[in-house]
C-alpha cells in the first residue's frame, strides 16, 4: 500500500491506496494542515490495521501550490519515509489533478480527443500556476506561473475545447471570453488522484532522495505568455 499526502491547496487530504486504487480517504478544506495531517495519517493506518513500516511508500504532492501547505506536506512525508525506511515519491500537483478528471466530467463538458486540459492552482491576485495537457495526458506546456488576462491562451487555436479546473480556474470567469472554454467549478483536488501516478512511480522506482527533496514552489518567475503555439501550429 502507498499513502498519499495532498497539501498544496486549502484542502488537507490523505489517501491510502493499493494496486486497485483508493482504499480509504480523509480530507478537510479548512486550511488546518498542521493540525489535521498527522491525525489523518494515523487514522487511516489504524483503519487498515498496519503501521507505517508496512507501507510500500509514501507519496506527496510536490507542487506547485501553497508555500506553507507544501512545506508541511513534504516535511511530514520525508519524516515518515525516514522513520519507516520506506521510499518517498513526489508527484507534480498539476499531473495528479489531470488524473482526477473523470469520464463523467469529460462527458459533461463535451471534451473530445483534441481537447486540452488546464489544471490551475491559485497564486496571488490574478496569477495562477498551471500546465496544459492533451486528452491522452501528454504535457504540452510545462508548469508555469502567469497572470490571467483577456489575452491568455490566445496561442491556442479557436475551435479547440479547453477545460480549466482547480482553485485557480475561477479567475478565468472574469476575463476569458472565448466561446470554446469550459470551467469545472465543481473540481476539488484530492489525494485520491495521486493513487495511479504514485503506483506507477513505485513500479518504475522513481523515488526522491529523502535528504535533498524539496517542494516545487515555483515562487520566482516573470509573468509572461508563451510566444510559441503549444500545438505547434
Amino acid at each position: 500500500m502507498i499513502i498519499c499526502l495532498e497539501t498544496s491547496t486549502a484542502v488537507c487530504s490523505v489517501a491510502l491506496c493499493d494496486a486497485n486504487g483508493e482504499v480509504a480517504l480523509k480530507e478537510s478544506s479548512d486550511r488546518s494542515h498542521a493540525s489535521r495531517l498527522t491525525p489523518f495519517i494515523e487514522e487511516l493506518l489504524a483503519q487498515a490495521g498496519i503501521t507505517a513500516s508496512a507501507l510500500d511508500a509514501v507519496a506527496v504532492s510536490k507542487g506547485p501550490g501553497s508555500y506553507t501547505g507544501l512545506r508541511i506536506g513534504v516535511s511530514t512525508a520525508k519524516g515518515m519515509a525516514y522513520a519507516a525506511s520506506i521510499p518517498l515519491i513526489g508527484i507534480e500537483t498539476t499531473w495528479s489533478m489531470f488524473c482526477g478528471i473523470s469520464a463523467g466530467m469529460r462527458k459533461k463538458y463535451g471534451m473530445e480527443r483534441n481537447s486540452l486540459y488546464v489544471p490551475m492552482l491559485d497564486a496571488r491576485r490574478m496569477e495562477i500556476y498551471y500546465a496544459v495537457y492533451s486528452d491522452d495526458g501528454t504535457r504540452l506546456k510545462d508548469i508555469s506561473a502567469e497572470i490571467i488576462d483577456e489575452n491568455s491562451f490566445a496561442d491556442i487555436p479557436e475551435g479547440v475545447k479547453i477545460l480549466f479546473f482547480g482553485d485557480g480556474a475561477e479567475k478565468c470567469h472574469k476575463v476569458l471570453k472565448r466561446p470554446d472554454i469550459a470551467i469545472a467549478d465543481e473540481f476539488r483536488i484530492s489525494a485520491a488522484y495521486m493513487c495511479d501516478p504514485a503506483r506507477k512511480a513505485f513500479e518504475e522506482r522513481r523515488f526522491e532522495d529523502i535528504a535533498y527533496f524539496e517542494p516545487f514552489y515555483l515562487k520566482d518567475f516573470i509573468a509572461s505568455r508563451p510566444k510559441k503555439n503549444i500545438l505547434g501550429r
